[in-house]
Protein backbone atom coordinates (compact mmCIF):
# COMPACT_ATOMS: atom_id res chain seq x y z
CA UNK A 1 0.00 0.00 0.00
CA UNK A 2 1.36 3.45 -0.92
CA UNK A 3 1.98 5.84 1.98
CA UNK A 4 -0.59 8.23 0.48
CA UNK A 5 -3.23 5.50 0.70
CA UNK A 6 -2.53 5.20 4.42
CA UNK A 7 -2.95 8.98 4.79
CA UNK A 8 -6.23 8.85 2.84
CA UNK A 9 -7.48 5.95 5.00
CA UNK A 10 -6.70 7.74 8.27
CA UNK A 11 -8.22 11.03 7.09
CA UNK A 12 -11.41 9.42 5.79
CA UNK A 13 -11.89 7.60 9.09
CA UNK A 14 -11.14 10.77 11.11
CA UNK A 15 -13.51 12.95 9.06
CA UNK A 16 -16.32 10.38 9.12
CA UNK A 17 -16.02 9.90 12.88
CA UNK A 18 -15.78 13.65 13.56
CA UNK A 19 -19.16 14.01 11.83
CA UNK A 20 -20.54 11.09 13.87
CA UNK A 21 -21.39 9.17 10.70
CA UNK A 22 -21.66 5.43 10.25
CA UNK A 23 -20.36 3.81 7.09
CA UNK A 24 -24.00 3.41 5.97
CA UNK A 25 -24.69 7.14 6.46
CA UNK A 26 -21.45 8.06 4.71
CA UNK A 27 -22.40 5.81 1.80
CA UNK A 28 -25.79 7.56 1.48
CA UNK A 29 -24.15 11.01 1.50
CA UNK A 30 -21.40 10.16 -0.98
CA UNK A 31 -22.85 7.58 -3.34
CA UNK A 32 -19.86 5.32 -2.59
CA UNK A 33 -20.72 1.83 -1.34
CA UNK A 34 -20.30 0.94 2.31
CA UNK A 35 -17.97 -1.91 1.27
CA UNK A 36 -15.73 0.44 -0.72
CA UNK A 37 -15.60 2.98 2.13
CA UNK A 38 -14.61 0.21 4.56
CA UNK A 39 -11.92 -1.04 2.16
CA UNK A 40 -10.50 2.49 1.82
CA UNK A 41 -10.49 3.04 5.60
CA UNK A 42 -8.82 -0.36 6.12
CA UNK A 43 -6.19 0.38 3.43
CA UNK A 44 -7.41 -2.53 1.31
CA UNK A 45 -8.43 -0.38 -1.68
CA UNK A 46 -6.85 2.49 -3.57
CA UNK A 47 -9.60 5.01 -4.31
CA UNK A 48 -9.70 6.64 -7.73
CA UNK A 49 -9.82 10.41 -8.12
CA UNK A 50 -13.52 10.14 -9.02
CA UNK A 51 -14.23 8.17 -5.85
CA UNK A 52 -12.36 10.71 -3.70
CA UNK A 53 -14.31 13.56 -5.33
CA UNK A 54 -17.61 11.79 -4.54
CA UNK A 55 -16.56 11.33 -0.93
CA UNK A 56 -15.30 14.94 -0.65
CA UNK A 57 -18.50 16.39 -2.09
CA UNK A 58 -20.72 14.15 0.03
CA UNK A 59 -18.87 15.01 3.23
CA UNK A 60 -18.51 18.68 2.21
CA UNK A 61 -14.73 18.74 2.55
CA UNK A 62 -12.03 19.62 0.03
CA UNK A 63 -10.51 16.94 -2.17
CA UNK A 64 -7.08 17.36 -0.60
CA UNK A 65 -8.44 17.09 2.94
CA UNK A 66 -7.81 13.38 2.41
CA UNK A 67 -4.15 14.05 1.54
CA UNK A 68 -3.25 16.22 4.53
CA UNK A 69 -0.21 15.34 6.52
CA UNK A 70 1.47 17.15 9.40
CA UNK A 71 1.61 20.99 9.14
CA UNK A 72 4.97 22.70 8.57
CA UNK A 73 5.93 26.40 8.56
CA UNK A 74 7.88 26.39 5.29
CA UNK A 75 7.45 23.77 2.65
CA UNK A 76 9.55 23.33 -0.45
CA UNK A 77 8.13 20.70 -2.78
CA UNK A 78 9.74 18.95 -5.71
CA UNK A 79 7.38 17.29 -8.19
CA UNK A 80 9.27 14.01 -7.78
CA UNK A 81 8.34 14.03 -4.06
CA UNK A 82 4.60 14.57 -4.59
CA UNK A 83 2.37 11.50 -4.40
CA UNK A 84 0.61 11.38 -7.75
CA UNK A 85 -3.03 10.32 -7.83
CA UNK A 86 -4.50 9.05 -11.06
CA UNK A 87 -7.89 8.16 -12.39
CA UNK A 88 -8.69 4.57 -13.27
CA UNK A 89 -7.61 4.94 -16.93
CA UNK A 90 -4.19 6.36 -15.90
CA UNK A 91 -4.64 9.35 -18.25
CA UNK A 92 -5.67 11.97 -15.67
CA UNK A 93 -2.93 12.57 -13.08
CA UNK A 94 -3.04 14.97 -10.16
CA UNK A 95 -0.01 16.16 -8.20
CA UNK A 96 -1.29 17.85 -5.02
CA UNK A 97 1.55 20.24 -4.16
CA UNK A 98 -0.27 22.19 -1.46
CA UNK A 99 -3.36 20.52 0.03
CA UNK A 100 -6.31 22.46 1.37
CA UNK A 101 -5.90 24.34 4.65
CA UNK A 102 -8.98 25.99 6.24
CA UNK A 103 -7.16 29.24 7.03
CA UNK A 104 -5.90 29.63 3.46
CA UNK A 105 -9.02 28.20 1.73
CA UNK A 106 -7.18 27.02 -1.37
CA UNK A 107 -5.31 24.03 -2.76
CA UNK A 108 -2.76 23.90 -5.57
CA UNK A 109 -2.05 21.09 -8.03
CA UNK A 110 -0.32 20.29 -11.26
CA UNK A 111 -2.61 18.18 -13.42
CA UNK A 112 -1.44 16.09 -16.36
CA UNK A 113 -3.73 15.02 -19.18
CA UNK A 114 -2.19 12.23 -21.22
CA UNK A 115 -3.08 11.94 -24.92
CA UNK A 116 -6.72 10.98 -25.39
CA UNK A 117 -7.68 11.83 -21.81
CA UNK A 118 -11.32 12.71 -21.19
CA UNK A 119 -12.00 13.65 -17.58
CA UNK A 120 -15.74 13.48 -17.01
CA UNK A 121 -17.57 16.70 -16.13
CA UNK A 122 -18.45 17.36 -12.48
CA UNK A 123 -19.34 20.18 -10.10
CA UNK A 124 -17.96 21.16 -6.70
CA UNK A 125 -17.89 24.20 -4.40
CA UNK A 126 -15.36 26.97 -4.97
CA UNK A 127 -13.54 28.65 -7.83
CA UNK A 128 -11.03 27.06 -10.22
CA UNK A 129 -8.05 28.89 -11.66
CA UNK A 130 -6.11 27.13 -14.43
CA UNK A 131 -2.91 28.05 -16.24
CA UNK A 132 -1.72 25.74 -19.00
CA UNK A 133 1.89 24.77 -18.37
CA UNK A 134 2.51 22.51 -21.36
CA UNK A 135 0.67 21.36 -24.48
CA UNK A 136 -2.96 22.07 -25.22
CA UNK A 137 -6.25 21.01 -23.71
CA UNK A 138 -9.99 21.56 -23.88
CA UNK A 139 -12.14 22.64 -20.95
CA UNK A 140 -15.82 21.82 -21.37
CA UNK A 141 -17.66 24.38 -19.25
CA UNK A 142 -21.44 24.01 -19.23
CA UNK A 143 -21.29 22.61 -22.78
CA UNK A 144 -19.07 25.40 -24.13
CA UNK A 145 -15.58 24.28 -25.21
CA UNK A 146 -12.51 26.38 -24.37
CA UNK A 147 -9.36 25.39 -26.25
CA UNK A 148 -6.32 26.37 -24.20
CA UNK A 149 -2.63 26.27 -25.05
CA UNK A 150 0.58 26.91 -23.12
CA UNK A 151 0.32 30.14 -21.13
CA UNK A 152 -3.47 30.44 -21.41
CA UNK A 153 -5.49 30.81 -18.20
CA UNK A 154 -9.12 30.25 -17.28
CA UNK A 155 -11.15 31.01 -14.14
CA UNK A 156 -14.65 29.74 -13.37
CA UNK A 157 -17.00 28.64 -10.61
CA UNK A 158 -16.70 24.97 -9.73
CA UNK A 159 -20.49 24.87 -9.42
CA UNK A 160 -20.62 24.98 -13.23
CA UNK A 161 -20.50 21.51 -14.79
CA UNK A 162 -16.97 21.20 -16.17
CA UNK A 163 -14.52 18.62 -17.51
CA UNK A 164 -11.12 18.45 -19.18
CA UNK A 165 -9.80 16.64 -22.22
CA UNK A 166 -6.64 16.30 -24.27
CA UNK A 167 -7.50 15.46 -27.88
CA UNK A 168 -3.84 15.75 -28.98
CA UNK A 169 -1.04 13.18 -29.27
CA UNK A 170 1.10 15.08 -26.72
CA UNK A 171 0.83 15.29 -22.94
CA UNK A 172 -0.78 18.47 -21.57
CA UNK A 173 -0.30 19.82 -18.06
CA UNK A 174 -1.70 22.73 -16.14
CA UNK A 175 -1.50 24.45 -12.79
CA UNK A 176 -4.81 24.36 -10.95
CA UNK A 177 -5.71 26.36 -7.89
CA UNK A 178 -9.00 25.66 -6.17
CA UNK A 179 -10.26 28.46 -3.90
CA UNK A 180 -13.14 27.81 -1.53
CA UNK A 181 -15.52 30.28 0.15
CA UNK A 182 -15.51 30.42 3.96
CA UNK A 183 -18.51 28.17 4.38
CA UNK A 184 -17.87 25.67 1.57
CA UNK A 185 -15.67 23.18 3.41
CA UNK A 186 -14.71 22.15 6.88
Amino acid sequence: MDPIQSVIAKNLSRIRKSKNLTLDQTSELTGVSKAMLAQIENEKSNPTISTLWKIANGLQVSFTTFLKEEEVLVRRVNMNEVNMIMDSDDKYRVYPFFPYHPEKRFELYIVELLPGCIHEPKTHPGEEYLIVKQGSMVVDLKGEKYELTEGDALQFSGMNLHGYSNPTAEKASFFMMMHYPDDALQ
